[in-house]
């Protein structure tokens, strides 16, 4: 009776009204999502109902988030998105414009190319540069955004170092002798030149060891001035970036053009002469280097140094460390036998290193396993995003592909990660969490033409899902019912009737069921095994 009673009023009231709470519903669940990375009905149910029902101890995750809180206060406190130098990063002149020649497009970006400038006034300029002129016109030559302007500023400023003076030394009484001196010559204005001017490698090696000459001279006489004066040191750190920097380069040219121990040699000298000079990140060079000469014993000798817990961590270093650790287990590594056998301990400390480095960066192991194309890398990376695993990749994936199995190994184990660690962008096992700003960063860095590679992507959970499928169906159906009001509800009441009929005949029969038996008697089942299965 009661029905039967039912207007199609309340059908449209009833429709509306769940249709509007499960919107409202939604919409909390989609702004908790955003700002929280979790569905607010999961974590309700994850930490409140799971301990009622199934006694799971709430004081101990308490007691461990709360011992985490200050370090993971002190981790959010680091600075997430810093733009760094690209150890590895290619020479414009001989590769990135050949790039551009053969396929038109540019692989570096304004944003990039506008950090390499402010780089280069950081380094290679400082305040007393107006004294000498050619340091002067150099000083604006690094600020110049058209590269034709700044290699004509460094031609302009050799040629102002042709510039002779004479120096009148009396050696007889009746007579005087002219001697010619020549000024120094600018060693920024021959680095220019090598980097953008060169077409080939062995043109920019040339330069740069005219560079190198210019540029000890002027470190020698810096180095004997440097305590006369805040002005002397600030000239003698410029010269000494310059001198660093072009023995760098020019261990880069000997590794570019075969010469892979004479630019290993050059690097160890350079990082015993200049100690302290760890921005540059000299040893990453060194380690790519002795992965080429197959030295495995001399690269991990150079990750015990590097590898430190107060060092700063990069792809080089954690790719590499479980690159020497897969390759001792690799060649005989099979999933169908370590799934049926269990993983042993090195195979353990070869998965445990790829978890720690896919971890550290999730882009790496798509280019190493090719499904991704590679690119040019940029000159500046932002460490655990897209950008690095480019630079390393470009430089690293035939390391890996030298190694047997090693590739498999990588395959078959560093999706296990994104299953280890539930939510990456909120939380760190090994490391501080995933940086939230690696993605606008890399688009900055990257050319237009790549697709920029994004982790974690937010896959959005299944009480969001679920309370949008309830919102739109609840929803459909009040358009409905408002539109056709007796017939849906002549639909609802059918749909009831059914479902109440059915629920009649179940226990109609059931009911029928019991009565035979009594009527006839029918003894209990035996208790055996066999006829309760």
């Amino acid at each position: 009776m009661f029905l039967n009673t039912l207007t199609p009023k309340f059908y449209v009231a009833l429709t509306g009204t769940s249709s509007l709470i499960s919107g409202l519903i939604l919409i909390f669940e989609w702004w908790y999502f955003r700002k929280y990375g979790t569905s607010f009905i999961e974590q309700v149910s994850v930490s409140h109902l799971r301990p009622l029902l199934g006694g799971v101890d709430n004081n101990s995750s308490n007691n461990s988030n709360s011992s985490n809180g200050d370090s993971d206060s002190n981790r959010q406190s680091v600075s997430e998105c810093k733009v760094w130098r690209n150890p590895l990063n290619l020479f414009r002149g001989a590769e990135y414009n050949r790039y551009t020649w053969v396929t038109g497009r540019e692989p570096l970006t304004y944003y990039d190319m506008n950090l390499s400038a402010q780089d280069h006034q950081t380094f290679f300029t400082c305040d007393s540069d107006h004294l000498r002129p050619a340091d002067a016109i150099m000083q604006k030559a690094w600020r110049e955004r058209n590269p034709q302007a700044r290699i004509s500023a460094a031609h302009e400023a050799l040629e102002i170092n042709e510039i002779r003076s004479r120096v009148e030394v009396p050696l007889i009484a009746s007579s005087t002798i002219w001697e010619i001196k020549l000024l120094p010559k600018c060693a920024t204005a021959y680095i220019l030149l090598a980097e953008e001017e060169a077409t080939t490698i062995a043109e920019a090696e040339k330069l740069f060891k005219q560079a190198l000459k210019a540029g000890d001279g002027c470190y020698r006489r810096s180095q004997q001035l440097q305590h006369h004066g805040s002005q002397y040191e600030a000239q003698h750190r410029r010269d000494t970036n310059v001198l660093v920097y072009i023995k760098r380069r020019l261990a880069m040219c000997a590794r570019r053009l075969g010469r892979t121990r004479e630019a290993v040699k050059m690097m160890r000298d350079l990082m015993k002469e200049f100690p302290l000079l760890s921005m540059f990140n000299i040893h990453e060079n060194l380690l790519e280097a002795l992965l080429e000469l197959q030295a495995y014993a001399d690269v991990q000798a150079v990750l015990a140094k590097y590898d430190d817990i107060s060092l700063p961590k990069s792809a080089t270093i954690c790719y590499t460390a479980a690159l020497l650790k897969a390759r001792a287990v690799s060649d005989k590594f099979s999933p169908e036998a370590a799934s049926r056998r269990g993983l042993s301990t090195a195979e353990m400390n070869a998965v445990e290193a790829i978890h720690r480095a896919v971890e550290f960066n999730p882009h790496v192991p798509k280019y190493l396993l090719e499904m991704k194309s590679l690119i040019l890398p940029p000159e500046h990376i932002l460490k655990r995003g897209d950008s690095e695993a480019i630079a390393y990749a470009f430089f690293h994936l035939a390391h890996w592909k030298r190694v047997e199995g090693a590739l498999n190994l990588l395959h078959c184990t560093w999706e296990g990660t994104f299953r280890m660690i539930p939510y990456p962008l909120e939380k760190g096992h090994l490391f501080y969490p995933y940086p939230i700003c690696t993605e606008t960063a890399d688009r900055e860095l990257l050319p237009s033409f790549h697709e920029v590679s994004v982790y974690p992507k937010k896959e959005l959970p299944f009480f969001i899902l679920f309370t949008a499928g309830l919102c739109s169906f609840t929803a459909m159906l009040a358009l409905l019912t408002h539109q056709f009001p007796e017939l849906m509800g002549v639909f609802a009441k059918a749909m009831i009737d059914i479902f109440c009929s059915a629920e009649f005949r179940d226990w109609n029969c059931k009911s029928i069921f019991m009565r035979v038996e009594d009527e006839l008697e029918i003894p209990p089942a035996p208790q055996s095994q066999h006829f309760q299965n």
